[in-house]
C-alpha cells in the first residue's frame, strides 16, 4: 500500500485536526447505515462542533431533498440544518439554476421525492418519480409512445421503482427533444439501503437510461466538482483548510483529491482494509479508520 495513506493515530490525528476547520461528511456508512446509527457517530460530530470545527455533510443519495435528511439526522437525535447538507437532489437543481435552464422548460425524474423538491424549490417544473411507479407500458402494433415535447432535461437517480414506462419517457425526451439534458445525481454501484447489506445504487439506473440512449450524462454528485465549488462559494473556506470523511474511494475519496482536501477513509461502510490495501488500488486517502468515533477515542475526548 502506498505510504501516503496512514491510519489515523493520536500523532497525525492532532496535525489534521490543527489544520482542518471543516469536516466533510458523507452520510451513508458513515454516520449510518440504512436507518441505524453507526456506533459513536452522534458524540463524534458533537465534539467536532464543540471544538469550533464546521460540519458539512456531502451525500450522493438523491432520494431525499435536503429538509428531508435534516429529518433523519433529527429523529437519529442528531441537530443538523438543511443548509449544512448538501445532496446529489440539490446539486442536480442547482446545475440546472446555473446554467439558466429555461423556467418554461420541464424536467423529467427517474428518481425519488427528494429531486421533485428540490427541483420545485428552485422553481422548476418537475414531474415523474413516484408518481409514474404503477405506469405500465401497452405493446400494440400500432401504439405510440406520447411525451411532453416541452421536457428540457432528465434527471436520473436512485430509484427503487424504477420501470420500463420511466425508461422509455426519460429516453424520448433525451433522444427527440432537441437539446435535452440528460443528468445523473451521481453513479454509486451500490449502497446501504439497509443496516446489513448492500443494495444496487443509482449507476445501475443511469446505465440503463445511458443503454437506451447511447449518451453520456453530466454527474453533479461525488466525485464531480460541482458540488465543491457550491460549497466553497457558499462557506467561504478553502479547500485545503477542509478533510472530506467517507467511506467510498471512488466517489467520497475521488472527490476529495480532486478539490485539493485533505481525506479520511473509514471502513464502516463500502470500502474494506483489504480493498484499501489492494495492489490494483490508486485511490490513497491521506489517513484511515475503523469509524468516525476514532476519532473520539484517540482525543480522549
Amino acid at each position: 500500500m502506498s505510504s501516503s495513506s496512514q491510519r489515523l493515530s493520536v500523532n497525525n490525528l492532532k496535525d489534521l485536526f490543527d489544520s482542518v476547520e471543516a469536516f466533510l461528511f458523507d452520510c451513508d456508512g458513515v454516520i449510518w447505515k440504512g436507518d441505524q446509527l453507526i456506533d459513536g457517530a452522534s458524540q463524534t460530530l458533537h465534539m467536532l462542533r464543540s471544538k469550533g470545527k464546521k460540519l458539512v455533510f456531502v451525500t450522493n443519495n438523491s432520494w431525499k431533498s435536503r429538509s428531508q435528511f435534516a429529518e433523519k439526522f433529527k429523529s437519529l437525535g442528531i441537530s443538523v440544518s438543511p443548509d449544512e447538507i448538501f445532496s446529489s437532489s440539490f446539486a442536480a437543481a442547482m446545475y440546472l439554476k446555473v446554467n439558466n435552464f429555461p423556467t418554461q422548460k420541464k424536467v423529467y425524474v427517474i428518481g425519488g421525492d427528494g429531486i421533485l423538491d428540490e427541483l420545485q424549490l428552485a422553481g422548476f417544473t418537475a414531474f415523474g418519480g413516484p408518481g409514474d411507479a404503477d405506469k405500465t407500458i401497452d405493446w400494440k402494433q400500432s401504439g405510440i409512445f406520447e411525451h411532453d415535447k416541452s421536457v428540457g432535461a432528465v434527471v436520473v437517480g436512485i430509484d427503487p421503482k424504477i420501470n420500463y414506462y420511466k425508461l422509455q419517457y426519460g429516453t424520448l425526451c433525451i433522444r427527440e427533444n432537441p437539446g435535452c439534458l440528460f443528468i445523473a445525481t451521481n453513479r454509486d454501484a451500490v449502497g446501504h439501503m439497509t443496516p446489513s447489506q448492500e443494495w444496487p445504487g443509482a449507476g445501475c439506473m443511469v446505465a440503463a437510461v445511458c443503454g437506451s440512449t447511447q449518451k453520456e450524462p453530466v454527474v453533479v454528485g461525488k466525485p464531480s466538482t460541482f458540488m465543491m465549488d457550491f460549497l466553497l462559494e457558499k462557506f467561504n473556506l478553502s479547500c485545503s483548510k477542509m478533510c472530506m470523511v467517507g467511506d467510498r474511494l471512488d466517489t467520497d475519496i475521488l472527490f476529495g483529491q480532486s478539490a485539493g482536501c485533505k481525506t479520511l477513509l473509514v471502513l464502516s461502510g463500502c470500502t474494506t482494509q483489504s480493498a484499501l490495501q489492494d495492489p490494483s488500488n490508486n485511490i490513497q486517502p491521506d489517513y484511515y479508520a475503523n469509524k468516525i468515533s476514532d476519532m473520539l477515542e484517540l482525543l480522549g475526548a
